[in-house]
């Protein structure tokens, strides 16, 4: 498949370019260089033209990119033309904060399926969604779901990956502090936040 190929850097470096080229349209911009966008992202220029050169021909030499043309092409390549639908498993402060996020707007993203084993949870209103129980999570292969955030606690994070994969995401945001061991080919992001913390106390 053509996403295969293409260098993990560059994939995650798009949605940055995306964001910033978005603030730019918002203020009234219509065209960018690569270098003017490195300066603002702070890369080098020859980063964005190399990122970009693995989806085609963008820009124009001297002249630079049209940012609606731009928005537009890198919105078809991360496949958020459309409305992108996301499961949460995990309905506490970090599940509940990231439901009501709404930078996830800007990307095509819309929590469609909230799930949670507490009783005291399910059924609660959370915005547009209610909270369902965790055994409903096969549900989703019938619902057009193919990514998952998981917010709970680590001892649970593995087990709920796995059932996740038989529900048939693809692809799963990881926010408990564990590395999930996960069978097949689907993609896992992990974000660990105190981790990162205290990677950066080093630069204190």
């Amino acid at each position: 498949m053509r996403h295969r190929r293409i260098p993990e850097e560059t994939v995650r470096r798009l949605p940055l370019y995306l964001r910033h080229l978005l603030l730019l349209k918002d203020e009234g911009e219509k065209r960018i260089s690569s270098k003017a966008l490195a300066d603002r992202l702070h890369l080098n220029p020859a980063v964005i033209r190399k990122d970009l050169s693995h989806f085609g021909d963008f820009g124009t030499p001297g002249v630079g990119y049209s940012i609606d043309t731009l928005i537009g092409r890198l919105r078809a390549i991360l496949k958020l033309s459309r409305v992108q639908k996301a499961a949460l498993v995990g309905a506490g402060k970090v599940g509940s904060a990231l439901l009501n996020y709404p930078g996830f707007e800007n990307y095509g993203f819309r929590i469609a399926a909230v799930f949670d084993n507490s009783p005291q949870k399910v059924g609660k209103q959370l915005g547009t969604v209610t909270v369902e129980d965790i055994s409903r999570v096969h549900t989703l292969r019938n619902r057009n779901i193919k990514l998952a955030i998981i917010a709970v606690p680590s001892q649970a994070a593995e087990q709920v990956g796995r059932d996740l994969v038989k529900a048939g995401i693809g692809g799963i945001l990881n926010f408990a502090p564990c590395h999930l061991d996960i069978p097949g080919k689907v993609k896992v992001v992990n974000i660990d936040i105190a981790m990162e913390l205290g990677s950066l106390q080093y630069y204190i």
